[in-house]
């Protein structure tokens, strides 16, 4: 059977045409690039995939949401289809595993629990995962190491406040802030300074939690906003004739401010 015969081009929506094109990349008269792909050499494009994702999350891009989660997908099925043909797991098994866990840590969906509301559900959540694990690891063992570092910081403190481990309000770690700016103020050293920038950055990450903030999220917004506006002050030079480079400070912050009003 030839590839195009394999594939029913009228059944795309179908789970079983997605196992099968995928197969077909990875077999013997498939694409001499899936063919090549490995775990390790899909690990950037997992990666790009899941920031793309989140793009269209956070501009509210329903279209571009449904492509990207295909993509994302399409990662997801390339490792399954990797490991199946090197016999390390199957698609089964990854399947039987994210069922049984989804239905162990739902016990008052599935177990006939009760749960008052989200929260006591992520405290429940929390405590059966570290009911998985072995006695002696750690409460932060399950926290991804290749995680950005503004989001391991944030996870971290999260996992150490799920067991009392936390500032009693979010204003006790206000303060908290305050005193590592003016720890950061009087360091002499470039170590002591960069010591002190990161307990600042730490700091910040446990204020965004308490004020429930996704701090990676809230971050790229914020870097989005800056890349808007300066990129206004760009093209308002460019059609008033004026080097940027000529400009003051002071005359750029009035264009600055206009940008603001234009695009908010």
């Amino acid at each position: 059977m030839s590839n195009k015969e394999r594939i029913d081009r009228d059944k795309l929506e179908k789970f079983e045409t997605f196992q099968a094109v995928i197969e077909t990349l990875r077999g013997p008269a498939g694409c001499p690039w899936d063919k090549k792909q490995t775990h390790d050499s899909l690990k950037q494009y997992l990666v790009e995939e899941c920031y793309e994702l989140l793009e269209t999350i956070e501009e509210n891009d329903m279209p571009g949401l449904c492509e990207e989660l295909g993509d994302l997908w399409l990662q997801i099925m390339l490792h399954a289809q990797i490991a199946n043909e090197n016999k390390e797991f199957t698609l089964g098994e990854v399947l039987q595993k994210i069922n049984s866990k989804l239905i162990y840590r739902h016990p008052h969906v599935f177990g006939g629990k009760t749960a008052k509301d989200a929260d006591e559900v992520a405290l429940k959540w929390e405590e059966l995962k570290e009911q998985e694990k072995p006695g002696n690891s750690s409460l932060l063992a399950g926290v991804p190491r290749n995680l950005p570092a503004l989001a391991y910081s944030q996870s971290i403190q999260g996992r150490a406040a799920g067991v009392g481990f936390d500032w009693p309000s979010v204003d006790d770690i206000m303060d908290k802030l305050r005193e590592e700016i003016a720890e950061l103020r009087r360091a002499d050293s470039h170590e002591e300074k960069v010591r002190e920038f990161g307990d600042i950055l730490f700091t910040l990450a446990n204020i965004a939690r308490r004020l429930d903030i996704e701090l990676e999220s809230a971050l790229r917004q914020a870097n989005a906003r800056f890349s808007r506006r300066f990129n206004y002050i760009e093209e308002t030079c460019r059609e008033r004739g004026i080097e940027i480079k000529s400009l003051r400070l002071a005359e750029m912050d009035v264009l600055w401010d206009e940008a603001k009003k234009a695009l908010e």
